[in-house]
């Protein structure tokens, strides 16, 4: 699964979950962290806010609870804690976290400390040790890892190799881009990075997570030091154990692949997100999310890494791929025998309820049948049979899973053994946004 949203979008979810429980009111003064655990992210509010008085009266029960947002379908959950966090950037005197680290580590220079939650679900603070390898402080990397119980403050120092696996964020993203970038630039030594800068690599202006083997990796692309605008590899970089992994893939830089994608939606003003370079068909594939003005995911785009003015737009991911596929097949770039992605599921019902809802210009009917939750969409563009259905009939829906609303891609209704079916054919050029 990749993380396809970047790490600061948690903020815009954190408001509309205030709604959801009666005793949390977004009016207060909250203190939020928000950190990465695996793929959901966590953010954490302070009742007590920074305020002192306040504090005092709240001290004893601490922060509460904790938001869970997974960043792939933006779902958020209020995760309440048995007993609340004592330990925080929020708090005071002896519960201030960086105090209590300084009083039991006094010699110890930490880096940035990390909110995490282990497979147990106990909240920990991890508090990654820099190591300075040259000089007093010079080639910094980080030696020790010292993790602190949220809750109880208890404290447990770990040699980095020995940090348990359910930690994500020992090394931070900015510390590994740096230390990939020395190393990029100094591979021939320091004046052949000043004069001829012969094989001088460096990374590119931006970065994003993806989650793989159980661990966070950065990712970033790779280009030559002359400024060029395209990418000869990228490069990715675990943040537990510093593993790098580099790969030779030469094509668009990610900036120019950005700007594409946004042309295919610029009608709605999407924004980009800084993408993922992934393998689809056996084609390198940029892979990214689009949002609107309130940071929120719209729709997915996918576009050849060599060929970047070839773009595919979906509402969903599995809808993307398989509209990427056939773009490829259409431009000669991929056999027209390779299988799209369909990855459909089927339902059988009668039509509860039927509704028409008109999406940035496109009218969609809303399905609903009896006994079940779920929401089907089905594209009236697509499936102009759609209007001759009403509450009360039998159908049965292939449909892709898609969030909160799946997408039909086959109907059939069935009247007194006789079948009426329509396949759904998505239009390559179909920009189908929410």
């Amino acid at each position: 699964m990749h993380a396809i949203v970047r790490q600061g979008d948690g903020k815009y979810y954190v408001s509309p979950v205030f709604g959801y429980y009666k005793d949390v009111k977004s009016k207060d003064d909250y203190q939020r962290y928000l950190e990465s655990i695996h793929t959901p992210y966590y953010v954490v509010w302070d009742e007590a806010g920074e305020h002192l008085i306040k504090w005092f009266a709240n001290y004893k029960k601490g922060i509460p609870a904790y938001i869970r947002i997974d960043m792939t379908t933006q779902e958020a959950e209020c995760v309440r804690l048995s007993e609340g966090i004592k330990y925080s950037e929020s708090d005071h005197f002896s519960r201030y976290i960086y105090r209590h680290l300084r009083f039991a580590y006094p010699t110890y220079i930490f880096d940035s400390i990390n909110f995490e939650i282990d497979d147990e679900g106990t909240p920990y603070w991890v508090c990654p040790v820099k190591k300075f390898n040259i000089g007093l402080f010079g080639g910094q990397t980080v030696g020790r890892v010292v993790l602190c119980n949220a809750v109880t403050g208890e404290m447990t120092d770990y040699k980095v190799e020995d940090v348990p696996t359910w930690v994500d964020k020992v090394y931070s993203a900015e510390l590994l881009i740096d230390l990939y970038d020395y190393n990029g630039s100094l591979k021939h030594g320091f004046i052949n990075s000043i004069l001829s800068q012969r094989d001088c690599l460096k990374t590119t202006d931006g970065y994003n997570y993806i989650a793989l083997e159980d661990d966070v990796w950065v990712y970033t692309g790779i280009t030559s030091v002359g400024q060029d605008n395209s990418n000869v590899g990228f490069v990715l970089m675990n943040q537990r154990t510093m593993e790098t992994r580099y790969y030779e893939v030469s094509g668009a830089e990610e900036y120019s692949a950005m700007d594409s994608a946004k042309g295919r939606v610029q009608n709605l003003g999407y924004k980009a997100t800084f993408p993922l370079l992934i393998n689809v068909s056996g084609q390198p594939t940029y892979f990214m999310a689009l949002k609107d003005d309130a940071g929120l995911v719209k729709c997915y785009a996918m576009l050849n890494i060599e060929k970047y003015q070839n773009v595919a737009i979906g509402d969903s991911v599995l809808q993307c791929e398989s509209n990427y596929i056939q773009l490829l097949k259409d431009n000669g770039i991929v056999d027209k025998s390779t299988q799209e992605i369909t990855n459909t599921e089927s339902v059988t019902g009668v039509i509860s309820k039927i509704m028409p809802v008109v999406a940035d210009g496109n009218t969609h009917m809303y399905i609903m049948l009896d006994g079940h939750n779920d929401i089907y969409d089905v594209n009236a563009a697509d499936n102009i049979d759609i209007i001759r259905y009403e509450a009360g009939m039998n159908i049965k829906l292939e449909y892709i899973k898609a969030g909160n609303v799946n997408t039909v891609t086959s109907i059939i209704r069935n009247t007194d053994g006789m079948g009426v079916s329509y396949k759904a054919v998505v239009p390559d050029n179909a920009v189908i946004c929410y």
